[in-house]
């Protein structure tokens, strides 16, 4: 009886139910992911990804926990906010079974910089050592994720800012999908796109080079992808 009982415990343990974001930025042309220094155990002090529990009595799914993690954690709400996918078993937390909500965001790296919120680094995803928990893989499934978006998506528009000119917009392109462009294919396949409109009267200069005509998003694809019929 008393091992019946031991067993009926171990079966009510609760799982933890957590929620994580990858929050992706280009900086220096280079992929990079942001990282939140843990306040509590396990792994206190480490740098992971920014997550936090599900909060079932506030929360009303997993996005309203993930824009409020995001905003605790980094005091952004990105332009941008995609499930990747769930992770989930006995192994990936030392305190127990766990399941984790996963998300990627896309920002502007000058907004992580502006923001000026403790206990964030940025690293580069190629560079990144090894994280808490399976963080580690999470990231990876997540630039898998954008790396295949930015063939045929508008998706990294949402890394470039508010305006930014078509050569900065490729080199955001280039760092998402890991490889150099064609500038002329670049272009044509934006135009096919259809997702940008000049801002009228403003210009980027950049070195020797003559100023560089400002683009945005049209306001209908702020929050939606476009799809190419054919990729880049």
């Amino acid at each position: 009886m008393p091992q019946v009982a031991q067993l009926n415990i171990a079966m009510l343990e609760p799982i933890i139910s957590t929620v994580d974001i990858v929050l992706l930025i280009i900086q220096e042309d280079r992929l990079c992911v942001t990282l939140s220094k843990r306040d509590k155990e396990p792994y206190a002090n480490q740098e992971a990804l920014p997550g936090g529990y599900i909060h079932a009595q506030d929360d009303r799914d997993c996005l309203d926990a993930a824009v409020r993690i995001l905003q605790q954690k980094t005091g952004l709400l990105p332009p941008y906010l995609e499930q990747l996918k769930t992770f989930a078993g006995a192994a990936r937390d030392p305190r127990g079974w766990s399941i984790s909500v996963v998300y990627f965001a896309l920002v502007d790296a000058d907004l992580i910089l502006s923001a000026n919120h403790p206990g964030l680094t940025i690293c580069a995803v190629d560079a990144l050592r090894r994280l808490p928990f399976d963080h580690n893989d999470i990231i990876a499934a997540a630039v898998e994720r954008i790396r295949n978006k930015s063939q045929y998506s508008s998706l990294p528009c949402y890394l470039a800012g508010e305006t930014f000119s078509l050569p900065r917009l490729q080199k955001m392109y280039e760092a998402c999908l890991g490889e150099t462009l064609n500038k002329v294919s670049f272009r044509r396949k934006m135009e096919e796109l259809g997702v940008l409109e000049t801002v009228e009267g403003q210009t980027e200069t950049a070195g020797a080079h003559r100023p560089a005509q400002l683009y945005r998003l049209k306001s209908e694809f702020k929050n939606q992808l476009k799809l190419l019929v054919r990729g880049l």
